[in-house]
């Protein structure tokens, strides 16, 4: 499974692609905000520094500004995925992008029946929301199922790129169903590290290995 990072912070970036966590990049409005950086700044920064695809959000709601604004997102760099949100002009969008040979990410899907339109309109990946999905008391990870089920069945090249992870639960649950990526903020990548019994069994190495007085260095 692949790992994308969620964050337009380039140190956070940076950090995990150095250690080969790091596939991919999405980015959307919010989080270029939360850089404060000029958008196709940042984006050419990220994808100079990943090797894996690199989503850009149009911003646009109108199919042909959509395929204009994409268009100029995809010229930033050969690894740009152009990301457009899961509504008619979306597909519209997806359709005419993806036939010109750019990759396309689908975001906000959050139905089977949504998921098979982007596969349709020739999505690479589809972004279904997990955590939003569970805001409400629905299953997100039930809806990777189905859509993992569905594509199956008819054979759909798009990737699924579970989206909206909250928590190292969601990234293991992913795993296991078979979504083909993850996207997921820094933080809960590396907070996958983490273990009790992994920190309660080198504390006694440790304190075992201190009283016997050695060095190694």
């Amino acid at each position: 499974m692949k790992f994308f990072v969620d964050t337009a912070e380039i140190d956070a970036i940076a950090e995990l692609n150095d250690l080969g966590m790091a596939d991919g990049v999405t980015t959307n409005p919010s989080l270029i905000m939360k850089s404060g950086r000029d958008i196709l700044e940042v984006t050419k920064e990220i994808a100079d520094l990943i090797d894996g695809p690199v989503s850009a959000e149009v911003v646009a709601t109108e199919a042909e500004a959509m395929i204009a604004e994409g268009r100029k997102l995809a010229k930033i760099a050969d690894n740009i995925t152009i990301k457009v949100p899961l509504t008619w002009d979306g597909l519209k969008a997806c359709k005419v992008l993806s036939t010109e040979g750019h990759m396309v990410n689908v975001t906000l899907c959050f139905s089977v029946n949504q998921a098979l339109l982007a596969a349709k309109a020739g999505a690479s990946f589809i972004s279904p929301f997990i955590g939003r999905l569970d805001d409400i008391n629905l299953d997100g990870m039930e809806l990777i199922a189905d859509i993992r089920q569905v594509y199956d069945n008819f054979g759909f090249e798009t990737e699924i790129l579970a989206a909206s992870i909250r928590s190292v639960n969601h990234i293991a649950d992913c795993a296991r169903i078979g979504a083909d990526v993850i996207t997921a903020p820094p933080d809960v990548i590396k907070a996958m590290v983490h273990h009790p019994l992994t920190d309660k069994g080198l504390a006694a190495f440790m304190a075992d290995w201190k009283k016997t007085g050695q060095k190694i260095l």
